[in-house]
C-alpha cells in the first residue's frame, strides 16, 4: 500500500471496486436475492473509500513509510469488517425450519473485504478475489445440487390395529435405503408409528421419495406424513 495516494489512484480503486461489487451483484441479483447489484456496489465502494481514507491518512502522520504498518490509522478497516456483521445478521432469516440468507450474508463480507482489498491498492489481489468469488457463486450453483449428503425426515404412518405387521413396514423402509434411528408406536383406534429415518443421496428433499406412496399402498395403511427435518436450511 503506497503511503502518497495520488488522484489517479483513487480513480483506479473506486472503478476497480465498482466492477467488482457490479460482477458479484449481478449474480446475486440475477437470483432475486436481498443483497443485488445496487447492493454489493455500494458495500464495496465503501469499504473502498474506507481504505482509501486509511492509506490517505497514513501521509499525514508524519512517520516514515517503514513504519506505517503500526499506525492506528490501519484500524480503521477492521471496523468496517465488523460493522458488516450486522448487515450479515440482517441477511440471514429464520421462518420455522427455514433458514434462508447464509450465502448472502457471506458474499457481503466478502465484497466488502473484496473492497478494502481495492481501497488499499492491491487490485491484481482485489480482481482474482472477484473472479474465484464470481465463480464460487455461479459454478458451483450447479454442482452443489448434485452432491451426496446425508438426509433426515420425521416418518409418521397410521395403519389398522391387525395388519400389517410392523416387521414388514420396517422391512419395507429398510429395503429402501432408509435407516430408522428412532421408532416409537402408539395404540388407540388404530396403531401408529412415529419414526425418525436417514439416508444419503445426491437428490434433495423438494419433493417425498417414493417410499411415502408405497407405504400408502400398502394393505391396512390408512394415511403416511413425511416431514423433512434439514430440508429447511438454504443458503442462499
Amino acid at each position: 500500500m503506497d503511503v502518497h495516494v495520488t488522484a489517479l489512484d483513487i480513480a483506479e480503486r473506486l472503478t476497480a471496486a465498482l466492477i467488482a461489487g457490479g460482477l458479484i451483484g449481478y449474480d446475486r441479483g440475477t437470483r432475486g436475492r436481498i443483497a443485488g447489484l445496487r447492493t454489493t456496489i455500494l458495500m464495496c465502494l465503501a469499504a473502498a473509500g474506507a481504505m482509501i481514507e486509511a492509506n490517505l491518512m497514513l501521509g499525514v502522520t508524519g512517520k516514515t513509510a517503514a513504519s506505517f504498518t503500526n499506525m492506528d490509522a490501519l484500524r480503521f478497516p477492521l471496523g468496517v469488517l465488523s460493522g458488516i456483521g450486522f448487515i450479515g445478521a440482517g441477511a440471514i432469516v429464520r421462518r420455522g425450519r427455514l433458514v434462508t440468507g447464509v450465502t448472502t450474508a457471506a458474499t457481503m463480507w466478502l465484497i466488502t473485504v473484496v473492497g478494502l482489498v481495492l481501497g488499499a491498492g492491491y487490485l491484481a489481489l482485489g480482481g482474482a478475489l472477484t473472479v474465484i468469488a464470481f465463480l464460487v457463486l455461479t459454478v458451483l450453483k450447479a454442482v452443489e445440487p448434485r452432491l451426496f449428503r446425508e438426509h433426515r425426515a420425521q416418518l409418521r404412518i397410521s395403519l389398522r390395529r391387525e395388519e400389517p405387521p410392523l416387521e414388514s413396514v420396517r422391512a419395507l423402509i429398510e429395503r429402501r435405503g432408509f435407516r430408522i434411528v428412532t421408532m416409537a408406536i402408539a395404540y388407540d383406534e388404530m396403531r401408529k408409528i412415529d419414526c425418525r429415518v436417514e439416508w444419503g443421496s445426491a437428490n434433495g428433499q423438494e419433493t417425498p421419495p417414493d417410499l411415502v406412496a408405497e407405504l400408502a399402498d400398502q394393505p391396512g395403511v390408512l394415511g403416511v406424513v413425511w416431514q423433512p427435518i434439514n430440508a429447511g436450511l438454504l443458503e442462499e
